[in-house]
């Protein structure tokens, strides 16, 4: 049936993009899994911590399955989810995220892709919404943290990939002629009158 096979392949495709968010910390000191990488303040370990708040909240209490892990209340919502305190190691945040997926698995595998659920912080009328709903949602939140994710890797050490084993490594010496290519080419284009 369409239903199962599209609620499998969205879930396989979750726990791919959850797995790729993870790795991005792998070897970093916790420093560099603490520290501001943007003028935003964007950090990679925020960004898992933030991630595992959504899970909680989307696979949790929009379907009346309250996360085993503690969250402050949406509305209170002050940005404190997107970085890590001096208090929370990356080993604490990693495993509050891997226990949310386990009752983010729960959810998934328990309910039909038509099952309700109420998303309170969603205007009408799309607050009363479904579980392929969430989980498109939720999907797209993760990859779209798993590739800033990315970004801010690279600009720590230049590691790339989505997993260990497409990770991509390039030589210092071949980097700066690339990076110079295209300085070159936005030179040229922003030279050009149009």
């Amino acid at each position: 049936m369409i239903d199962e096979f599209a609620k499998d392949n969205l879930h396989v495709r979750l726990r791919r993009d959850r797995e790729a968010l993870l790795w991005k910390l792998d070897g970093l000191s916790e420093y560099d899994a603490h520290r501001p990488l943007t003028v935003s303040g964007t950090n990679l370990l925020g960004l898992v911590k933030h991630v595992a708040g959504v899970e909680a909240r989307y696979f949790g209490e929009v379907f009346g399955r309250p996360s085993p892990e503690p969250l402050p209340p949406w509305q209170d919502h002050d940005g404190s989810d997107h970085w890590a305190t001096k208090d929370e190691t990356r080993d604490q945040i990693i495993e509050s995220y891997r226990r949310t997926w386990e009752h983010s698995d729960a959810t998934i595998n328990e309910l039909a892709l038509d099952a309700s659920g109420h998303v309170p912080w969603w205007p009408e009328p799309y607050s009363n919404t479904n579980l392929f709903a969430v989980l498109v949602h939720v999907l797209g939140e993760t990859n779209r943290h798993a590739g800033h994710a990315d970004i801010l890797r690279e600009g720590v050490d230049g590691r790339t990939g989505m997993r260990p084993e497409h990770e991509m490594r390039i030589d210092e010496d071949a980097r700066i002629a690339y990076c110079a290519k295209i300085e070159q080419a936005a030179r040229s284009a922003a030279s050009v009158k149009r």
